[in-house]
């Protein structure tokens, strides 16, 4: 019954888009992951506006998160690489970011437009960072996380986004309004 939950189509009403601002620092581990991955961040995609909800794409959307939570171990990147903020697509283990590159890849790669998967960084309300997946949509700004098993609207997560990819830009970043833009761990 649970599981069916997850599965099935939110009631929801269409909620308010994440309201973002200009550009902004890059995440000093998405600029490597950058450097080593230039065709990742170099895409330049018309933005066709949010994606239309359906219940294939919201099935879609909790089966991805799911699996991929359900796939990789959570590790830190000291304890992988023996450093701190090393974006890279997780083999069996990885953070947040890690967990966040494999949703969007297989996300893009069963059609949906980069301009509609937007890496995300947030505070916890702990005030720890983190990031997360932004899925737009014509029904509301969902989150896929790491740390909850449902896919759930922005709004409703309990953390202050700060800033996310550009919808036009995957190597750039824009701010998000009434968060407070970071400059720990960021490169202009």
């Amino acid at each position: 019954m649970a599981i069916a939950l997850l599965f099935a189509i939110p009631a929801v009403q269409a909620s308010e888009l994440m309201h973002t601002g200009g550009l902004t620092s890059q995440p000093i581990g998405h600029f490597e992951f950058c450097k080593s991955n230039p065709g990742e961040c170099a895409v330049r995609s018309a933005d066709g506006g949010p994606e239309h909800m359906t219940g294939k794409l919201w099935r879609q959307l909790a089966s991805v998160n799911l699996s991929v939570n359900d796939s990789i171990k959570p590790m830190n990147d000291f304890d992988i690489y023996g450093k701190d903020e090393v974006w890279a697509y997780p083999d069996g283990f990885g953070d947040c970011e890690d967990y966040v590159l494999e949703k969007r890849r297989i996300l893009m790669n069963s059609g949906i437009s980069l301009s509609n998967l937007l890496i995300t960084v947030v505070r916890k309300p702990d005030g720890e960072g983190h990031a997360v997946l932004t899925v737009r949509t014509d029904k509301g700004d969902f989150v896929l996380d790491n740390l909850a098993a449902a896919v759930k609207l922005w709004d409703e997560t309990g953390y202050r986004y700060l800033k996310r990819q550009a919808s036009d830009h995957t190597g750039r970043w824009v701010s998000i309004r009434d968060g407070e833009n970071t400059m720990v761990g960021a490169v202009r």
